[in-house]
């Protein structure tokens, strides 16, 4: 991914922000919501404040029905459908839930289990990451609770459309995907209305394209793990996609020792040693995706990984500050 190369930059700005350049008759509109669970905000670059509008109604309208078919919070969603259903049997869901979840089986493959949409089978009480919380389950304890998080237990007849959980007590999540699914849809709703230059950021997972009102590229800023209200570096990207996970948001301090929020579904526990992982790549569903397996496979698995994947790319910052990038990303 040559036309990667050289995009990072070091900063003191403000994190994750997307800067405007502003011209006399177009300009950047904005819009910021709340969906999903998450703050999403919409950018897009317009003569007219009255169409800008419009379209962005259309994004909303596109990702608060995404929210509907993939949400877990609504007794009729289609996830919670397939829920009810584990271990009695298939359930038909649209095409659309049908191919997100065969997508999301293949990079379950692809990171050898590290990515998994079953993770909703974890009891949540063992990993509260509050106050309260002063240690950390046992290993035998997190196997356990972590027993029925296997993706080739979901089994999918593409004929019929259907999804089947297994085992009795499986439930499906898109905690890890849906976010970029829904960026990269509205991105392609916006694209059809004719929107030549946008961004949707998804909560700090973001998809930006074309140019801003003077032809300048969009700059994007990546929060400093350490301190999330400075930036760590910047870049300035076009027709890419951008997420980032971190342990800086949500987090437990044991012994002295801070334990992410991320828990690997291989093991039960939580992931040590990564402050902080970036993926860019051309989709925004992709990225989302990514960054988690990234952090949970390990540093040199992960870039080993990615080095070996078209068009996408990785900065990871390990627990002692030391950056490591995939092949293609040089900090100037």
């Amino acid at each position: 991914m040559n036309h990667l190369k050289n995009l990072f930059q070091r900063s003191t700005q403000l994190p994750m922000q997307i800067t405007e350049a502003i011209k006399t008759d177009l300009i950047v509109h904005k819009r910021a919501m709340r969906l999903m669970g998450n703050r999403f905000e919409i950018s897009v670059v317009d003569r007219d404040i009255t169409s800008a509008e419009v379209h962005i109604d259309s994004a909303v309208a596109e990702i608060s029905r995404i929210e509907k078919l993939l949400t877990t919070f609504s007794d009729d969603s289609q996830t919670n459908e397939i829920n009810r259903n584990a271990g009695i049997q298939p359930v038909k869901v649209d095409r659309e839930v049908f191919d997100l979840i065969a997508r999301s089986i293949r990079i379950s493959d692809l990171t050898q289990g590290a990515f998994d949409i079953t993770y909703g089978s974890i009891d949540k009480s063992l990993w509260n990451f509050d106050l309260n919380m002063k240690q950390l389950p046992d290993a035998e304890t997190a196997r356990k609770a972590v027993r029925l998080i296997n993706y080739k237990n979901v089994i999918l007849n593409a004929e019929n459309t259907t999804v089947f959980l297994k085992e009795k007590g499986m439930r499906i999540g898109f905690g890890g995907i849906g976010k970029g699914y829904a960026a990269e849809r509205a991105k392609m709703v916006l694209k059809e209305r004719g929107v030549q230059s946008g961004v949707v950021n998804a909560s700090g997972d973001l998809t930006a394209w074309g140019l801003q009102p003077k032809g300048e590229k969009w700059t994007v800023g990546i929060a400093n793990p350490d301190s999330s209200h400075e930036i760590f570096s910047y870049m300035a990207i076009s027709d890419m996609s951008v997420a980032t996970s971190g342990n800086y948001e949500k987090f437990v301090m044991i012994d002295g020792k801070k334990y992410s929020h991320t828990i690997d579904p291989r093991t039960g526990l939580p992931v040590t040693g990564i402050k902080s992982v970036t993926v860019i790549t051309t989709n925004a569903e992709i990225a989302d995706a990514m960054a988690t397996p990234v952090t949970i496979m390990g540093i040199h698995t992960a870039l080993d990984m990615i080095n070996q994947m078209k068009n996408i790319e990785a900065v990871i910052i390990d627990d002692n500050n030391k950056l490591y990038t995939s092949n293609n990303i040089h900090f100037k």
